[in-house]
C-alpha cells in the first residue's frame, strides 16, 4: 500500500506541474487547458501506451509455432507469477534488451530483442523475463508510462512558457504583477518544471527497478541468473546502444541510451553494479 500511495502522490505532482506551467502561459484559461491536457494524456497513456511503444520499436508478435522455447519460458514464468500469459514480441535489433508494457496483467506484452536471445543462456534469459513479468504483476508499466507521458508534456509546455515570456510576457489575470515579474516567473518555470518532472519520473522508475529485480529473482528462483544477465546486458548496451527516446528508456531492463554522460545524468535505472550486488546478496541467503 505504501508504494501505491507514493506512486499516486508522484503522479499527482506531475499533473500539478502541468497545470502550473499552463497557468504561466495563459493564466486561468491556460491552467484549465493544461488540466484537460493532463487528463487526456492520462487517458491515452492508460488505453494506448502499449500499442504506441510496440509500434515505435517495430516489435513483431510471435506465436508459439514461431518461437516455441520463448513461449514455453514466458508461460512457465507467468504461471509462477500467477498472472495471465502475456503476448510475446520480438524487436528486430541486435542490441540485447527487453521490456514489458500493458495497462494491466490481462492486457500485457513482453518484448525481447533478437540480440538478447543470442547472448544470454536459458538461466539468464529466464531472469530477464521474470523481471519483466514482475513489472506486469505490479502494474509498473502503466505507472511509469503515464509518468513519462506527463513529464514529456511538462517539458513541451515549459518550452511554450519560455517562448511566451520572451515574445509576449506572461498573461496573468491579476494586474498587480509587473511585466518583468511575469517574464521572470515564466522563464524560471520553463527551466525548473522539466527538471522537477524528470526527478519525479526517476524516483518512480529507480525504486521500481530494484523491486522488479527482487521479485523477478524470486519468480525465476535463481537470483544469480538475473545478476549475470544484467552484467552482460549493461556491457553490450554500451558497446551497441539502441536508438531509444528518453521518454521510453525506463521501460527497458537496462538503460538503452548511448553516451556516458547522458546515461549517468538522466538514467531512469539504478547502477548495474548496485543491482547486481543486491541480487548476489539474495543468492547468498538462499
Amino acid at each position: 500500500m505504501g508504494n501505491v500511495l507514493k506512486t499516486g502522490f508522484l503522479l499527482a505532482v506531475l499533473t500539478c506541474l502541468v497545470v502550473f506551467v499552463g497557468q504561466a502561459i495563459g493564466g486561468q484559461q491556460g491552467m484549465l487547458i493544461a488540466l484537460v491536457m493532463a487528463l487526456v494524456m492520462n487517458f491515452v497513456a492508460y488505453w494506448f501506451s502499449d500499442k504506441m511503444v510496440l509500434a515505435m520499436y517495430r516489435a513483431q508478435p510471435v506465436d508459439e509455432a514461431a518461437a516455441p522455447e520463448l513461449h514455453a519460458m514466458v508461460r512457465g514464468l507467468a504461471t509462477r507469477a500467477q498472472i495471465p500469459m502475456p503476448k510475446v514480441y520480438i524487436l528486430p535489433t541486435e542490441t540485447p534488451n527487453a521490456f514489458a508494457t500493458g495497462r494491466n496483467p490481462e492486457h500485457a506484452a513482453v518484448a525481447v530483442t533478437e540480440g538478447i536471445m543470442r547472448i544470454l543462456n536459458r538461466e539468464e534469459l529466464e531472469g530477464v523475463v521474470a523481471h519483466e513479468l514482475s513489472h506486469v504483476k505490479n502494474r509498473d508499466t502503466l505507472i511509469m508510462t503515464i509518468a513519462a507521458t506527463l513529464a514529456g508534456a511538462i517539458t513541451y509546455l515549459a518550452h511554450m512558457a519560455q517562448f511566451a515570456a520572451i515574445f509576449g510576457g506572461s498573461r496573468r489575470d491579476s494586474d498587480e504583477e509587473g511585466h518583468g515579474g511575469g517574464v521572470f516567473g515564466a522563464l524560471a518555470l520553463a527551466i525548473l518544471a522539466p527538471i522537477a518532472a524528470m526527478l519525479v519520473q526517476l524516483a518512480i522508475s529507480r525504486a521500481r527497478e530494484f523491486h522488479a529485480d527482487a521479485t523477478g529473482a524470486r519468480i525465476a528462483g535463481k537470483p544469480w541468473g538475473l545478476a549475470t544477465a544484467l552484467e552482460k546486458l549493461d556491457q553490450a548496451s554500451k558497446a551497441l546502444p539502441m536508438e531509444a527516446t528518453p521518454a521510453t528508456a525506463h521501460l527497458f531492463i537496462v538503460n538503452p541510451l548511448s553516451g556516458s554522460m547522458l546515461r549517468s545524468l538522466f538514467s531512469t535505472h539504478p547502477s548495474t553494479e548496485e543491482r547486481v550486488a543486491r541480487l548476489r546478496a539474495m543468492a547468498l541467503t538462499r
